[in-house]
């Protein structure tokens, strides 16, 4: 049976005869502006009086911008040292050799170098890592946050996205996952070496090096509990850890799961070669450089290998500015951008004048 309608667009009412008149009716979009529609538009018209100042303007913008962010990133002093141990001559090179996650006895190499420049402002020491993946998605989702939040069931019962790292012996692992089994777990420590030959040490904060969030938020102790050893009964330690979490640090605001150095690991890094944040050199004297010109020794406890997955360990003494720590790659982009319009500018430009009166006097002739 056919069926016809009368569309009424003033008032957008229906007129249906026959069978599917009410599904018609219930299909058709109520007549209003924005159903139909029928809203104002506005649509740029590009042309040379509009084009060309734009482009000389971001040119003439992000230019500045970016010598200013290059050259601010470049007053940043940054001091790297690989401690790797490939090379046969290196400190390291029999720790490198010798040491897996199961070695017993620990590794002691001892790394001299001289800063030709001082440090006056805080320095930031960072450990940095290459070849090592912790973008991976079966990495990045081996954890527990419900665990990492001192959630009783989740420490007893870890989730099953920690396997195998979920349980050991029977027993629930805590912290549970792959991310938490690998944690960085090199022991450094910075000497300064006076004219005399005496080692003095450099003294290096472990708090303030994560952020805010994950310290006071992300993760929290079981219970909230002082006493963690009672708190953590029931679980055992990562496979490849030498210590409980419980043990991490004396200091009990920087124990357990809220410890920094483990907060930090655990923000996974985006690229295989990354650097994380390890201590901070605070300055205490407005006299006198954090780290004045000299000789320095660097201690490492090797507890961390790399040659299973051809990786490479350092080690980077820095500054920062406003802008963070070194990264020129903003302030080349800035100035590339401003100059590739500047240019597109001019070139438009003389296009524009070579042939834009041409076409003027073709129309008005026509």
């Amino acid at each position: 049976m056919a069926s016809g309608y009368n569309a009424k667009e003033e008032d957008g009412h229906i007129g249906v005869v026959g069978l599917g008149g009410a599904s018609l009716r219930g299909r058709k979009p109520e007549n209003t502006a924005f159903k139909q529609q029928r809203l104002p538009a506005w649509q740029p018209i590009l042309t040379a009086g509009s084009v060309l100042p734009a482009f000389f303007i971001i040119g003439l913008i992000f230019i500045p911008i970016g010598i200013g962010l290059y050259v601010t990133s470049n007053n940043i002093r940054e001091f790297e040292i690989d401690y790797t141990g490939v090379e046969v001559s290196s400190p390291c090179y029999n720790c490198a050799q010798n040491f897996s996650w199961h070695s017993t006895t620990p590794c002691t190499c001892s790394i001299q170098f001289y800063l030709h420049q001082a440090y006056e402002s805080n320095v930031f020491m960072y450990y940095g890592l290459s070849n090592f993946y912790q973008n991976h998605r079966r990495y990045v989702k081996s954890r527990d946050d419900s665990q990492l939040n001192g959630d009783i069931s989740s420490l007893t019962k870890p989730s099953k996205e920690c396997e195998p790292y979920a349980n050991h012996d029977h027993k629930p692992i805590a912290p549970c996952g792959a991310i938490a089994n690998s944690m960085f777990n090199d022991t450094l420590e910075l000497f300064y070496i006076d004219p005399n030959g005496t080692r003095v040490p450099v003294a290096l904060s472990s708090t303030g090096i994560a952020w805010w969030t994950d310290k006071h938020v992300k993760f929290r102790n079981p219970g909230g509990s002082t006493n963690l050893t009672a708190a953590f009964q029931g679980t055992v330690k990562p496979v490849n850890w030498r210590h409980p979490v419980y043990e991490l640090d004396t200091d009990p605001e920087n124990n357990g799961f809220i410890n920094e150095d483990f907060i930090v690991w655990m923000r996974t890094a985006a690229l295989p070669t990354f650097r994380k944040l390890y201590r901070v050199i605070q300055k205490k004297n407005n006299m006198a450089p954090t780290l004045p010109r000299g000789n320095y020794s660097l201690q490492v406890q090797y507890n961390f290998p790399v040659r299973s997955f051809e990786g490479r360990k350092r080690v980077i003494l820095s500054t920062i500015s406003w802008m963070g720590g070194k990264n020129p790659f903003l302030g080349i982009a800035y100035v590339t951008v401003g100059s590739v319009c500047f240019f597109l500018g001019v070139v438009l430009l003389f296009i524009h004048h070579k042939y834009g009166n041409r076409t003027n006097n073709a129309d008005i002739t026509n």
